[in-house]
Formats: structure tokens, C-alpha cells, sequence
């Protein structure tokens, strides 16, 4: 079952760009064609990366050089052209199935594409509480979503609120944040690194 929805802090996102400048994107979802066909409208370089589909990312052992597993996971997962910075990083809700270690591994893995000012959009729960949505997320427009029901639950629901989330992305500052009445949060990240 597709459905839409509207967004106000997805417009915010596209403010402030430079139409003569190439657009660096970073989805961690699925290539969806609604998204595919939004930014067609753009000099844009995408990046898909469905970090869903490897979900649970789990630690395993210490390696020797102190890297733990899941930074290696990480890294090889997020495998970018040299010189690569993403100007916009769609995260969804991947940060309701990661856990604390986790995200800081994905930070860091992520960290060398990142330059101040970037942008990121996700979502995060109001309630550790909340119950688990499982949905794929596109952009059909400026300010409006598509969403999708997944086929099977998602593996490893481990929610953080938003206060939690604000100790765990260090390099994000939030700039905003809005409660959506299913009780999730849509965010608005910064690179503040």
C-alpha cells in the first residue's frame, strides 16, 4: 500500500542551493523511482545505499587495530568515489534500528563524506515506546513523501528519542524538529563538524 505525506521540514533542505552547482545526495534506503524522478530535476549526483536490507547490523569482534566490526561493517557499506561530499542525506528511519554502537559506527564511517553545512532529513520516534513502523520512504515533492508498507517487519527495532539521538549524532546539530501525529519526530540535521 503506497500512501503520501506531507513534510514541512523537507522543503528546507533545498533552500539554500546553488542550481549551478552538482547536488551530492546520499539515500540510505531503497532506489525508489518517485525519488529517482524528483531529483532528475536537478544536476545531481545520487547515491543509494539500502543499509535496510543488511539490517541487523550487529558488533562482532574487536579487530586488532582497535576498529570495532561494525566500523568495518560500516565502511565497507559505505564505499564512495574518492572526494565525495554530500551536499543532502536522506537517513529515514534508520536510526530506530540501530543501536547506540551502531550509530556511532555509522557516523564515523560516514564522517570522511561530510563537510559543514551538509544537510540531513530522517525521523526518529517521540517515545521509546512507540510501536515500530516499517515503511520505505521516497520524495515525490518539495514538500511531500511516499510511503510504503514493507513486505516483513524490519529486524532489530531498537528506538532512541530525539534527546538520545542529539548525544549520539555529535557531527549533526539538530536544527529542527517536528512531532507528526503517529507520534514520530521528522528531523532536520546540520553537519556541525
Amino acid at each position: 500500500m503506497t500512501s503520501t505525506q506531507p513534510s514541512t521540514l523537507l522543503a528546507s533542505l533545498f533552500e539554500h542551493l546553488d542550481e549551478e552547482r552538482c547536488l551530492t545526495v546520499l539515500d540510505i534506503g531503497s532506489a525508489l523511482p518517485e525519488t529517482v524522478d524528483f531529483f532528475s530535476r536537478y544536476r545531481c549526483k545520487l547515491h543509494f545505499v539500502d543499509l535496510f536490507s543488511e539490517l541487523p547490523i550487529v558488533a562482532g569482534e574487536i579487530e586488532e587495530e582497535g576498529d570495532s566490526s561494525l566500523q568495518q561493517q560500516f565502511s565497507e557499506l559505505l564505499q564512495f568515489p574518492v572526494g565525495t561530499r554530500f551536499d543532502i542525506c536522506l537517513f529515514w528511519d534508520l536510526f530506530n534500528f540501530l543501536d547506540s554502537e551502531a550509530i556511532s559506527a555509522f557516523v564515523t564511517a560516514l564522517r570522511p563524506n561530510l563537510r559543514i553545512g551538509s544537510l540531513a532529513h530522517g525521523f526518529a520516534v517521540h517515545s521509546t515506546k512507540s510501536p515500530q513502523g516499517d515503511h520505505l520512504y521516497g520524495v515525490s515533492g518539495m514538500d511531500e513523501l511516499r510511503v510504503r508498507h514493507r513486505a516483513a517487519r524490519l529486524p532489530g527495532y531498537t528506538p532512541h528519542t530525539q534527546g538520545q539521538l542529539q548525544n549520539l549524532l555529535n557531527d549533526f546539530s539538530f536544527d529542527r524538529s517536528m512531532l507528526l501525529p503517529d507520534s514520530r519526530l521528522e528531523l532536520l540535521l546540520r553537519v556541525s563538524i
